[in-house]
């Protein structure tokens, strides 16, 4: 048996289980005839971790992937990004590549720089560009741009040039789609195949407000832009059909995303609050907008920061860990709960009560790798993103601070599973289930230190 894996970043099961489904005929009829519903999230419901938890069913903990950027050795700037030599995990390509099956790998974050695999690989959205190593085998590169004029890995989504995130984003999605169809019409062994498409991500983000009523920002009915998110599942699911027919008969299709989306509030910019709160101390005020590691920060009076992102990370600044610490070890504890308890205060601009969750790492997950904040705060259930930014004079933004920005994260994401002896039902599972599901599909041993559940 096969097992082809599509992903589908950031797919919201609002959209595709309800208000797009009469849009989708192919993704609906994959559901309708076999197992679907919603698929909680890692903590926290971002693109790094939440790919790799789904192919390794290991927590972020365990991975040590607490998003796209992290800490570096308790340094109050230096910083380093996730990438794939950071993943000390066997992910399920692994594991098939050990038992003698071959995969096909495309777009999955992070793959990039790519590493040795039993079949093929095309790396993921943070890749610098096409003059780098993206493939494996290495001479794969050269072939598809053989066959390709170009290979897109991303667009610049956060910009007011609409009309060219659009160009931009079908030209991505279609050179993706193409290569995608190379591959199965031209490579007949392989037992899993995944791939990953952010566009469906960066859509959400680009024109959420033109779509939902709700928002904050909402143009009105008729707006120039209402309808391409709608036009963009159009599009994909146009492609998955295609897909679909190529596929052998003894073929799993599973559908998923990484996690949800829904509509931006605004941005809560938690290092001016903790300015207001007398946790950051600066020793001058910016006189424009800065980044806080551009910023003059009296670290040796300061007791905490934060990072700005879909969560804030906080961090507090301990005697004998951090370079200027000011923290003593035995009041660690009392201070992260009196952040804690003042962070859950904070209501909204207008006065209205938030919804938010404030996490201690350790409390969540198992074990702890990498470096890991002191703090995980969800803003208003992640309505309201933290901007780690300074020198905007207010705690509250109407949009990100990073750029345009429509949407936000949510806790839940699709999955689609359908193929032989698949049953057809209706279930919630853990983005962790996934793995162990897949092995199973590949009549595959599942490790015993793998965190999910076989879903059937």
């Amino acid at each position: 048996m096969r097992v082809f894996v599509i992903g589908l970043d950031c797919a919201e099961p609002t959209l595709v289980f309800e208000k797009f489904k009469d849009d989708i005929p192919n993704l609906r009829k994959l559901y309708e005839n076999g197992l679907h519903g919603t698929m909680r999230s890692t903590t926290p419901p971002i693109t790094i971790p939440a790919w790799m938890v789904m192919a390794t069913s290991k927590n972020p903990g365990k991975l040590g992937l607490y998003g796209f950027r992290h800490r570096k050795n308790y340094s109050y700037e230096d910083i380093w990004i996730a990438n794939s030599l950071k993943i000390k995990e066997k992910t399920v390509w692994d594991i098939a590549g050990e038992n003698g099956l071959k995969s096909i790998i495309i777009g999955f974050p992070p793959t990039y720089p790519p590493k040795p695999i039993n079949g093929f690989m095309i790396t993921d959205f943070i890749t610098p560009g096409i003059d780098s190593e993206w493939t494996y085998p290495k001479h794969l590169k050269d072939e598809i741009l053989m066959y390709f004029d170009d290979y897109i890995f991303d667009v610049v989504f956060r910009t007011d040039k609409k009309d060219e995130v659009i160009k931009e984003l079908y030209k991505m999605t279609e050179i993706r789609f193409d290569v995608i169809n190379h591959f199965l019409e031209n490579v007949r062994e392989w037992s899993l195949f995944w791939f990953v498409e952010i566009g469906v991500d960066r859509v959400h983000h680009a024109f959420w407000k033109y779509m939902d009523e709700n928002h904050h920002l909402y143009p009105g009915r008729g707006n120039k832009y209402e309808n391409v998110i709608r036009d963009y599942y159009r599009y994909i699911d146009r492609r998955i059909g295609e897909i679909l027919k190529k596929l052998p008969e003894d073929t799993v299709v599973i559908v998923v995303s990484d996690h949800g989306a829904k509509r931006m509030k605004g941005s809560f910019c938690i290092n001016e609050w903790l300015i207001e709160q007398g946790y950051l101390k600066l020793k001058k005020y910016p006189d424009e907008v800065v980044d806080l590691t551009k910023a003059e920060v009296d670290w040796a009076n300061t007791i905490a920061w934060g990072w700005g992102g879909y969560y804030a990370r906080i961090f507090l600044n301990v005697k004998g860990r951090e370079r200027m610490g000011v923290v003593e070890p035995d009041e660690y504890e009392d201070v992260r709960d009196e952040i804690t308890r003042k962070i859950k205060e904070i209501r909204g601009p207008n006065g209205e009560e938030w919804n938010t969750l404030v996490l201690k790492p350790e409390e969540v997950y198992p074990e702890l790798n990498g470096d890991p904040p002191d703090l995980m705060v969800f803003l208003d259930d992640l309505y309201w993103r933290s901007a780690g930014t300074i020198g905007w004079k207010k705690k509250y933004l109407e949009e990100n601070d990073k750029g345009p920005d429509d949407a936000v994260h949510n806790w839940d994401g699709i999955f689609i599973i359908s193929g032989p002896g698949v049953e057809k039902g209706k279930r919630h599972i853990d983005i962790r289930d996934i793995a162990p599901t897949i092995l199973h599909f590949l009549g595959l041993e599942i490790p015993d230190d793998m965190e999910g559940n076989v879903v059937r």
